[in-house]
């Protein structure tokens, strides 16, 4: 039996966006572009963190861990066909502090690099069975870091072999528009081409709020969000 993920839908959207996408000159993107910005409120109740799942439960709804909830990522499911030319590459850091990934949720371009730096004073391993990036960096000792290169689109969950309370996620995407949320829940995405687009909000594994928007030439879209 196939175990389908629960953010399955977003890492196909990840990868579906880029044959949905309309053709634009790429120089548009800057020229004229407008933004949107925001807050996400998280309005539910927080769950108890069970301990990391089996290798067979990775995937199952009932196997999920929660996260800092104020970490939300906001991004455009389509974009013009132009922005999947160049991404440049991003250098990202999850650090591992107070036996903690810090921050719990990063969001990078398809080819960017992260490091994962072991801050604390005993040993980490850090670790993912995601079908989009699989790795194992062994244990090593504070002061030392390792880094990995994500070259697909879709979700990684990290977790650390020692440290069964660790968690982390890492989104990748074909596209530079996407944010994440401060700690005030706040975001905010520039250089969009004026357009109709679906503005999506993923939180704790799971695409929440799907919305469509229109962004108009020099201007900044104000849309507050909720999960609910």
């Amino acid at each position: 039996m196939v175990l389908t993920p629960p953010w399955g839908a977003l890492a196909l959207a990840l990868v579906a966006s880029r044959a949905a996408a309309q053709e634009q000159p790429a120089a548009a993107l800057m020229a004229g572009a407008g933004s949107i910005r925001g807050r996400v409120e998280v309005r539910r109740t927080p769950h108890a963190e069970p301990a990391r799942p089996q290798v067979a439960e990775l995937g199952m709804p009932a196997a999920r861990e929660a996260v800092d909830r104020r970490r939300s990522v906001v991004y455009l499911e389509t974009v013009p066909q132009s922005a999947f030319e160049a991404p440049s590459p991003l250098r990202a850091v999850l650090d591992q502090r107070n036996e903690t990934f810090v921050p719990p949720v990063v969001a990078i371009t398809v080819g960017s690099s992260v490091d994962f730096p072991n801050s604390d004073k005993v040993y980490h391993n850090v670790f993912s069975l995601s079908k989009t990036r699989r790795f194992d960096l062994g244990r090593y000792p504070r002061g030392q870091s390792r880094s990995v290169v994500f070259d697909r689109t879709g979700v990684v969950r990290v977790f650390c072999e020692i440290h069964s309370h660790m968690s982390a996620y890492i989104l990748v995407f074909a596209h530079r528009f996407f944010a994440v949320t401060d700690v005030d829940g706040r975001y905010r995405i520039d250089g969009i081409l004026p357009g109709s687009y679906t503005l999506a909000l993923w939180n704790e594994g799971n695409v929440r709020l799907r919305r469509e928007v229109r962004v108009e030439a020099g201007q900044v879209l104000e849309q507050d969000l909720a999960v609910e």
